[in-house]
């Protein structure tokens, strides 16, 4: 298939561990959409003190092109399908792009802190609100709105309770239609993967759906309880704006 700069994109701003892989999985089963696996990675590493701490870093560096500038073209180049989905996390913008979010629908994702912090402190211990998500998703909705960029809100306990209305309404406020091959895929690895699949896809990976929403019952690490504070308060706006 031929090319073309004429392309519906899609911006997932995500934070880490939110089930980003699985909706990027799922809009991988459209024969209409080509996805991308967190194209800023390498740019973010290269300019960040996370290529300090981050599995993988100098190997991610060395898999795909560090120039923020030049995967930003790319990302706004000719695309081989009508839909383009971009799985990025929020805190890889090295700046919030409004001439980027502006080419397309931004879909921030979110997750309950209470949930997602320990999951991200089994891979990165004692992460910083820099690297969790919720400060620089709170900052990007207010300029998105400030600029009047389009943008929607997904939580994915939301999602995962019930993930074919959410999905529908998505598919609605992106400006295309929902296709029912999004709810399931076959379980194992995609091509698209980046080289950091191994540090964190392991689920999703087994997986060949979205999951049954199930309430964490483990006790909540003690040494994370600050920063579940610090986060908590940006994760009850966002919450308050997701798709339901």
């Amino acid at each position: 298939m031929k090319a073309s700069h004429k392309c519906k994109r899609l911006f997932l701003w995500s934070g880490p561990r939110n089930i980003s892989t699985t909706l990027m999985y799922s809009f991988a089963q459209r024969m209409d959409t080509v996805v991308f696996d967190e194209p800023l990675y390498a740019a973010y590493l290269s300019n960040s003190k996370a290529i300090n701490y981050h599995p993988g870093a100098k190997e991610i560096i060395a898999s795909m092109p560090s120039s923020y500038q030049s995967v930003i073209s790319q990302m706004l180049g000719p695309q081989k399908k009508p839909v383009a989905f971009f799985k990025n996390m929020a805190h890889h913008l090295l700046k919030n792009d409004f001439e980027l979010m502006s080419k397309g629908m931004n879909i921030i994702l979110t997750r309950n802190p209470f949930e997602m912090l320990p999951s991200f402190d089994k891979v990165i211990s004692n992460p910083k609100i820099e690297d969790v998500g919720y400060k620089a998703h709170v900052e990007l909705l207010r300029d998105l709105d400030s600029n009047r960029i389009d943008y929607v809100v997904l939580d994915a306990t939301f999602l995962l309770k019930n993930p074919e209305g959410v999905l529908r309404k998505l598919c609605k406020s992106c400006g295309i239609k929902f296709d029912s091959n999004m709810l399931e895929w076959t379980a194992g690895s995609r091509p698209e993967d980046g080289v950091w699949a191994k540090y964190w896809y392991d689920n999703v990976h087994r997986s060949t759906g979205y999951q049954p929403y199930k309430e964490k019952t483990d006790s909540f690490p003690k040494h994370l309880l600050p920063l579940l504070k610090e986060c908590e308060g940006f994760y009850s706006m966002l919450q308050s704006k997701a798709l339901k």
